[in-house]
């Protein structure tokens, strides 16, 4: 009966091997190795073609963090940046009614979550059309009589970026919404009663338990919004193509790559965005566990 005993446990840690170890290696093959390969190009001068490339030490971290010209960019992600805490304010916001009984209640949640299912590339031209002279945008504010208010809202350098953020926001708000409801469906109904017992209303209900127990949804979603916010490539990498203005972090990296066929100091920027948002990962962790 011992031997029995043993060789199904055997058997099963051999199941929990061969099932763990695929995954692995494939995330040590396709995630750990590149960016050790990464970090390897970064102390090159690699130009992507060449096959041996001159070891050039720390020379690419410092071109990426004292020329402005690669490194002062990020101060377009400012603007995403500034438009995370719109985004999770209106998703908070519809989160909080939809978790209460309303009507068409799946209607609403789907509408809000629809353009998140939608192609980065799709919602790039969408907005296009809608931004250009005499589109979508334009044409409603004309049926408002406010003309004097048109703009070149992908070409004025004093508006392009806040109008690609709303780009932005309207695409990310859906993913931000259902993460919020979630958490706010999975608190216990019998506070709430408890509460109206107490003569709480809507507001009281928000503020003292709603946002106290998704305290730490809300901080892994500022987390998010801030990451993505440095990482942004596809919305004005379409939109813009980067130009007037609106090159962020990532699109100067592949410029720099695939364009000037810098490898080894685009790798160094690939580094260096990796390790910010390490360590805005790392003060969210010390955040929360503070507040603990």
């Amino acid at each position: 009966m011992q031997r029995i005993n043993l060789s199904q446990k055997a058997e099963k840690k051999l199941l929990i091997f061969l099932f763990t170890i695929v995954p692995v290696s494939l995330l040590l093959l396709f995630s750990y190795y590149p960016l050790v390969k990464m970090f390897q190009y970064s102390l090159t001068d690699w130009n992507g073609i060449t096959p041996d490339p001159n070891f050039v030490g720390l020379d690419n971290y410092r071109t990426v963090l004292t020329n402005p010209k690669y490194f002062s960019v990020f101060k377009t992600s400012f603007y995403y940046f500034t438009a995370t805490f719109f985004q999770l304010g209106i998703a908070l916001l519809f989160a909080t009614i939809l978790s209460f009984k309303v009507k068409f209640a799946n209607f609403w949640k789907g509408i809000l979550f629809f353009p998140y299912l939608l192609n980065g590339v799709a919602i790039g031209f969408i907005f296009l059309y809608f931004y250009k002279g005499g589109g979508t945008l334009d044409t409603v504010l004309t049926f408002f009589g406010l003309e004097d208010q048109i703009q070149l809202w992908l070409g004025n350098r004093s508006i392009n970026n806040i109008s690609l953020a709303f780009t932005s926001v309207w695409r990310y708000t859906g993913f931000n919404f259902l993460v919020f409801l979630g958490a706010i469906q999975s608190v216990n109904p019998e506070i709430y009663e408890a509460a109206e017992i107490d003569g709480a209303n809507q507001w009281d209900k928000f503020r003292y338990i709603i946002v106290p127990s998704i305290k730490k949804i809300i901080f892994l979603n500022i987390i998010l919004g801030i990451s993505g916010s440095l990482s942004v490539f596809d919305i004005p990498y379409i939109m813009t193509g980067g130009s007037n203005g609106t090159t962020t972090f990532v699109i100067q990296t592949i410029a720099t790559a695939f364009k000037y066929n810098k490898t080894g100091l685009a790798s160094a920027m690939g580094i260096i965005l990796l390790g910010i948002v390490i360590v805005v990962t790392v003060v969210q962790k010390l955040a929360i566990k503070e507040d603990r």
